[in-house]
């Protein structure tokens, strides 16, 4: 009896797996009929919107990192910081606030393909290169 017990588990197991091979492969179950029935046009107008949005997400900025530091020796808290914004591509901003006693001053600086044509700070590098993926 617990020979048979045995030899059913393997047995679904097995169906299991083959299972699980011809949805990974995307073949269509057999009760659907044809395996390569045509979409709906629902389907391909939200196919080609999904890959619309794809494409246009590209140039999000949303590779983000955040740098806090204190800025002079004689401040703490950690209140000046540098920002990196880059899209897909590696284009985007790198903006730093530099937090003193009696002012705060904020800095830009372009950034494109991951480079900028500017001399960044050490916080400004770290901060670009932990938003790079």
């Amino acid at each position: 009896m617990l020979y048979v017990a045995i030899a059913a588990l393997l047995l679904a197991l097995a169906a299991c797996a083959l299972a699980l091979v011809a949805l990974r492969r995307g073949a269509a179950p057999a009760a659907t009929g044809t395996a390569h029935e045509p979409l709906p046009e629902d389907v391909q107008g939200l196919r080609q919107e999904v890959a619309a949005l794809r494409a246009e997400g590209a140039y999000a900025l949303k590779h983000l990192a955040v740098v806090r530091y204190d800025a002079f020796g004689d401040m703490g808290g950690h209140l000046s910081w540098s920002l990196a914004m880059a899209d897909d591509d590696g284009n985007g901003v790198v903006l730093t606030s530099i937090h003193g006693r009696s002012e705060a001053r904020t800095y830009a600086k372009s950034v494109n393909a991951w480079s900028c044509d500017q001399q960044l700070s050490p916080e400004e590098d770290e901060a670009l290169a932990a938003a790079r993926p």
